[in-house]
């Protein structure tokens, strides 16, 4: 079956860097667009970055600070988040993307909390 966790989470101080890598199991990796999608304390869901092969695509919020990649032979996806704002203080979920363009299957999420 699909499974994505995700790992890399945690407290880091406004300015900082983290690196949150999602590993995934159960489909064929390479074939499929995968995502990151966000979610702030007491907020929705917001979409933050995309793969595809050598696709990708940002949120406003985040582009020129984030940077999305994918290690096909690891089933592994990656972001690296750079200039953290508190604003970005989120669960973070790794979301696989379906045939049909639906978000299908989704990981735990892991936290980042950006905060002095």
């Amino acid at each position: 079956q699909v499974q994505l966790v995700e790992s890399g989470g945690g407290l880091v101080q406004p300015g900082g860097f983290l690196r949150l890598s999602c590993a995934a199991s159960g489909f064929i990796f390479s074939s499929y667009w995968m995502n990151w999608v966000r979610q702030a304390p007491g907020k929705g869901l917001e979409w933050v970055s995309s793969s595809g092969g050598s696709i990708t695509y940002y949120a406003d919020s985040v582009k020129g600070r984030f940077g999305i990649s994918r290690d096909n032979a690891k089933n592994t996806l990656y972001l690296q988040m750079n200039s953290l704002k508190p604003e970005d203080t989120a669960v973070y979920y790794c979301v696989k993307m379906g045939s049909y363009s639906d978000l299908d299957y989704w990981g735990k999420g892991t936290l980042v909390t950006v905060s002095s």
